[in-house]
């Protein structure tokens, strides 16, 4: 069957908010084996709304649509669905009583604009709102079926997992779709596929792979959109048991799993701490650490030396390095990852020093260059590197990189 994701609103056009309805919708479906063959923003213009959903309804199993639903002149979805399928409105009562409890408990007088929210097209089945004023609807066209919810996440949410969801299950004969990602880190897209070729090439009938590249390194999903059930989650196993016989120095973990994390796990395990010296990343080393619950038991502290100074001042990086070998150089990356290590007494240290740019470069130095460092028990190493990108994307990468050397050298360590 095949399946459309409709956002409505213009705050999605202008770039105001992110749409993140679609992700998480698109999410849901595939785990209930409806595959999303297109996603799409539209503005809240009743031209637009209905013939972008008339034309959905044409060509598609199941049409979703969110936004415009709310109590204001702006949010026409209603008004707009009333004249796709050529009704009236009804009052809701069950939605009406709702609203007016609610907003009772809030202290909020219940207007006409709020009655009007319970209002819905004659044409449509109520799917219940229980976190806000506006239902969902779900209607029904020769066969094939759209669902109007709010914009609003945790309202959308709900509606699909209580209302929408169970009646989905009933209303198609769905399918197996069964999606696995393994994360990866430390090896660059055209690299890792040209290792990995030989083993893509014999993956089994029925499981495709994906690759998903980001700064932090690249995500291989494989999917299996045939095989029923266990079949499907055993051929994919199977075939990432496989995968980490060739890249397994690179492999950090599945789905859910960051270099962060599975650093976290392994000095929680063998109880060491860590502390990080910052320069070009400015603080988002730390900040990556400190954001998980639990960060507590093995990270120290961070000092973000931006300046010379304060590489001196406060980790101890001699002038006299700073100005013959540079500040963007492994010596003073080693001193300040060692500097900050003797400060907070920490296991492990990391440290950065780069230009990030999109000024401040030189022909020695070109921007997007890192040097990094990490301090062990055992001794420090360094890498240099060039992220040729923009700023925000070299601060991602260089990050990340530090803390795969970081992941690399607590397992040294630990042998």
């Amino acid at each position: 069957m095949k399946a459309k994701i409709v956002t409505i609103g213009d705050e999605i056009l202008i770039g105001q908010i992110v749409d993140t309805n679609s992700a998480w919708l698109a999410t849901e479906l595939n785990k209930k084996g409806i595959a999303i063959d297109e996603i799409v923003s539209i503005s809240d213009r009743r031209e637009a709304i209905i013939e972008t959903l008339d034309d959905a309804l044409r060509t598609h199993d199941l049409v979703l649509a969110t936004g415009g639903l709310g109590p204001t002149r702006d949010d026409i979805t209603k008004q707009s669905l009333c004249s796709l399928f050529r009704c009236g409105l009804k009052d809701d009562i069950e939605s009406r009583r709702h609203t007016e409890a609610m907003l009772r408990e809030r202290g909020i007088p219940f207007t006409d604009l709020n009655r009007a929210q319970s209002l819905v097209p004659e044409a449509c089945s109520v799917l219940f709102n229980r976190n806000g004023t506006a239902p969902g609807m779900l209607f029904e066209r020769d066969g094939h079926f759209l669902a109007s919810m709010p914009g609003v996440p945790y309202e959308m949410k709900t509606i699909f997992t209580e209302q929408l969801a169970p009646r989905l299950d009933k209303m198609f004969k769905l399918g197996s779709v069964y999606h696995k990602t393994m994360i990866t880190t430390g090896i660059a897209e055209s690299i890792l596929a040209q290792k990995i070729e030989q083993w893509e090439e014999s993956l089994p009938e029925g499981v495709k792979l994906a690759y998903l590249p980001n700064p932090n390194g690249v995500r291989l999903r494989l999917s299996s959109y045939t095989l029923a059930g266990d079949k499907a989650e055993q051929a994919v196993n199977e075939a990432f048991g496989e995968l980490e016989k060739i890249i397994a120095d690179n492999i950090i973990g599945f789905e859910g799993d960051t270099i962060e994390s599975v650093v976290a796990e392994l000095l929680t395990s063998r109880r060491q701490t860590l502390s990080v010296a910052e320069s070009c990343t400015g603080g988002r080393i730390a900040s990556r650490f400190t954001v998980m619950p639990g960060a507590s038991d093995y990270f120290l502290g961070s000092v973000t030396s931006y300046s010379v100074a304060m590489k001196s001042a406060v980790l101890g990086v001699p002038t006299q390095m700073i100005e013959q070998e540079g500040v963007v150089s492994t010596a003073v990356a080693a001193a300040m990852a060692e500097g900050v290590k003797r400060l907070t007494g920490s296991d492990f240290a990391v440290a950065t020093t780069g230009v990030a740019g999109p000024t401040g470069g030189s022909e020695e130095t070109p921007v997007g260059t890192v040097c990094m460092a990490v301090a062990t028990p055992g001794g420090t190493v360094t890498d240099r590197r060039v992220f040729n990108s923009e700023r925000e994307v070299t601060i991602e990468r260089a990050s990340a990189y530090v803390m795969n050397m970081l992941r690399e050298q607590i397992k040294k360590e630990g042998r």
